[in-house]
């Protein structure tokens, strides 16, 4: 494989002044509460800031970074950024893998290598596939599209990357969080294309009828709306006023740590400890990638644009479809509920984990992922090993 150009290069400048910024944080006059009660934790993110501004080595996983199999394709005038991976067997099924927010590629790195390398964790070479990790647009080294109306919407996008640019004629899709709404979509418009679908999340019924709702529906409608009320704030100011919050978070690499650090903590299996399933490495790494590529706004695009309507809703997927469900995610309907707009062919509840599966759990998604699609290699032809 030949050796890629950098994608990233931050100066020593930009560095320090990131470290100055952090050195002259601000910080707000604390509460009379304990922790994580009202939000993220003063203490922890003081120790995070601290050690990001004295301490954390960037230059090793700037270096990392570049280290990856990272390509880019320039898409009827949109630029993606993403990672391929060859699979280690000459028929190795295509796969894209979408991530979420507030995610980036590097969390599927773990999962990208397991799918295209098996071998090397007790499987089977013929189980390999050829994983491309595209950066979502307004994500990372992807930048937005180029308006918010009349462009290409990313599961396009992703179809033109996979078939056009790529040449596979037939592959497989796999995504959480946002990342599976794309897939969804993709699956729906490019049935054709799909051998299969794989999400962690599953689209509402376009419809339904609420008195035809079982006890076990009525009970995830009652589980979400209680979830939104706890925990939805972020989304709704993400979804209704985002460059209002952009700003402040543009700005400073403290709010930004804050703003994502709780996610982390509040959406994973980690019982309310970050180092259960996070370093500090790999926390500041992300924000550092959203710092120096300034993306936490366009990063916010998706959830605008979803709720001005501007993102195709999901109303059929006729695709094989296996849903993983992670007992610490945001949500877990039951299987009836997403029968009503999906062709569920596996459903699996998976025994830990959250919302951030692919970096929690890479070898239990691997396994899911690579039973799922065994049997259905063979409804594709075979896909082209070399070109971008």
């Amino acid at each position: 494989m030949p050796s890629n150009p950098p994608v990233i290069s931050v100066s020593d400048a930009e560095l320090a002044g990131l470290r100055a910024r952090l050195k002259d944080t601000r910080w707000a006059e604390p509460w009379p509460v304990d922790g994580w009660a009202a939000g993220t934790d003063p203490v922890e993110i003081r120790r995070l800031a601290a050690y990001w501004a004295d301490g954390y080595d960037w230059r090793a996983h700037e270096a990392a970074i570049n280290a990856l199999p990272s390509r880019f394709a320039d898409l009827g005038g949109t630029p993606v950024h993403y990672l391929r991976y060859d699979g280690e067997h000459p028929d190795a099924l295509p796969i894209v893998l979408t991530h979420g927010w507030p995610s980036s590629f590097l969390e599927l790195t773990a999962l990208a290598e397991r799918l295209a390398a098996p071998s090397r964790y007790g499987g089977a070479a013929e189980d390999a596939f050829t994983v491309i990790v595209p950066s979502l647009p307004g994500f990372a080294f992807s930048p937005q599209r180029p308006a918010l109306t009349g462009a290409e919407q990313t599961h396009d996008l992703w179809h033109r990357l996979m078939h056009d640019e790529l040449g596979f004629e037939r592959y497989a899709a796999h995504g959480g969080d946002l990342g599976a709404g794309v897939t969804s979509r993709l699956a729906e418009a490019r049935p054709e294309a799909l051998v299969g679908i794989h999400v962690l999340a599953v689209a509402a019924p376009a419809s339904y009828d609420p008195a035809g709702l079982t006890p076990q529906e009525q009970a995830h409608l009652d589980a979400v709306s209680a979830w939104q009320a706890r925990e939805g704030g972020y989304q709704h100011q993400q979804s209704t006023r985002p460059l209002t919050l952009s700003q402040g978070l543009a700005d400073s690499p403290t709010g930004l740590l804050t703003w994502l650090t709780e996610k982390y903590r509040a959406w994973s299996d980690s019982g309310g400890e970050l180092s259960a399933r996070f370093t500090d490495d790999f926390l500041l790494t992300q924000a550092s990638l959203y710092w120096f590529t300034g993306t936490i706004s366009t990063s916010f695009r998706p959830y605008y644009e979803y709720a001005q309507g501007l993102t195709r809703r999901v109303e059929r997927v006729s695709v094989p479809t296996a849903v993983a469900l992670f007992p610490a995610d945001l949500s877990r309907p039951p299987r009836s509920w997403a029968e009503r707009t999906y062709a569920i062919a596996r459903w699996t509840h998976m025994p830990r984990g959250g919302h951030f599966a692919a970096h929690e759990e890479p070898g239990l998604l691997a396994d899911d992922i690579t039973e799922f699609f065994r049997d259905r290699r063979s409804a594709r032809p075979p896909a082209p090993r070399s070109g971008h």
